[in-house]
């Protein structure tokens, strides 16, 4: 049986799943909605952080995190979606439409991921010194290439010194930037907030002038002197072809589909987007990789403590009204299977 178009009941359904992306600051800048028979995803204007990305690329990124949560939950409904990135040449607040596709059951892989949604969180405490298997770090990359993206595992110490010298060295410019401090500041969050930075996922209040990789202040416990936060980390760098809007949120997609495949492979991560928000330091990442692309995004992999995830809004508070009638523009943008 066709499924023509989705209703209220299915898409307030798929946004509990769909709000559990990831965002810079977990400022959540997605809202949904039904029209004409599909589901559009928009960046929320009045969630915007001017100081942190003043561009819209990390708020692009989040979305296209949620859509692939959508995909999934709308999959594990039996009702999959075809995705449009960037659908209304007029509106490029609307990241992606997406319209049902042919019914089926949901695949194994789908299933996977979708159990483990709830799961992933960004886990910004040291990870134990276990090393990731081989065949774990094969699954993140095919994740990635599955999405149209690359991700990049940068081994030995040499090349993962230069990624994280370019990373302190623009955490450094950042954390120069008054307005930019300030912004950090304003989404740290008590234990009950529905957004921002609960002060308890923090991973210590500094890092140290040792520590391999650089660390956001956002009020957690300090550690003891001399102890280095993670000596041997996994760095992986997430890439896309271009750097378009539409890029962006396809690469967003690619980041969520990574992150789950970590999660359910026991893995824990957690992202550095200083390196992306410098643009200098942006472009010595991509020289220091040697390889055609973009960077989108900066990870940290490996074995870790158990922690859980941060807060999010109210599905219902993300989800606008439904419009009536179709749009006179024409449909453009990639197309994503689900």
């Amino acid at each position: 049986m066709n499924v023509e178009h989705y209703t209220e009941a299915q898409l307030r359904t798929a946004v509990v799943t769909a709000i559990r992306a990831p965002s810079l600051l977990n400022s959540q800048p997605w809202r949904f909605r039904l029209h004409a028979g599909g589901i559009e995803v928009r960046v929320d204007p009045d969630r915007e952080l001017p100081a942190t990305d003043p561009a819209g690329w990390g708020a692009r990124l989040a979305c296209g995190a949620a859509v692939f949560n959508l995909r999934l939950a709308l999959a594990a409904a039996g009702v999959p979606a075809r995705v449009r990135v960037r659908p209304y040449p007029t509106d490029p607040r609307v990241v992606a439409r997406l319209t049902p596709d042919q019914p089926r059951p949901p695949t194994p892989r789908e299933r996977d991921l979708f159990a483990a949604v709830p799961r992933r969180h960004s886990n910004r405490a040291p990870f134990w010194p276990d090393p990731v298997p081989a065949d774990a770090r094969w699954r993140l990359v095919e994740a990635a290439r599955a999405e149209g993206a690359w991700l990049e595992l940068v081994i030995g110490a040499g090349p993962v010194n230069a990624v994280a010298e370019i990373a302190r060295s623009a955490h450094r410019v950042l954390d120069r930037d008054p307005a930019y401090s300030a912004e950090q500041r304003a989404w740290i969050r008590a234990e009950q907030a529905q957004d921002g930075v609960p002060t308890a996922a923090a991973a210590s209040s500094s890092g140290e002038i040792h520590d391999l990789l650089p660390q956001r202040n956002f009020g957690g416990r300090d550690r003891a002197p001399g102890r280095d936060f993670e000596p041997e980390p996994l760095v992986a760098v997430l890439g896309s072809v271009g750097d378009t809007a539409a890029d962006q949120i396809t690469a967003g997609q690619a980041l969520q589909r990574v992150l789950l495949t970590a999660t359910d492979a026991g893995l824990a991560a957690s992202m550095m987007s200083q390196p992306i928000e410098v643009p200098g330091a942006r472009e010595q990442l991509r020289l220091a990789l040697g390889r055609f692309g973009v960077p989108q995004m900066v990870l940290r992999v490996g074995y870790g403590q158990p922690g859980w995830p941060t807060p999010r809004r109210d599905p219902a508070t993300v989800i606008d009204p439904p419009t009536d009638g179709q749009r006179v523009e024409a449909i453009h943008g990639k197309r994503v299977s689900s």
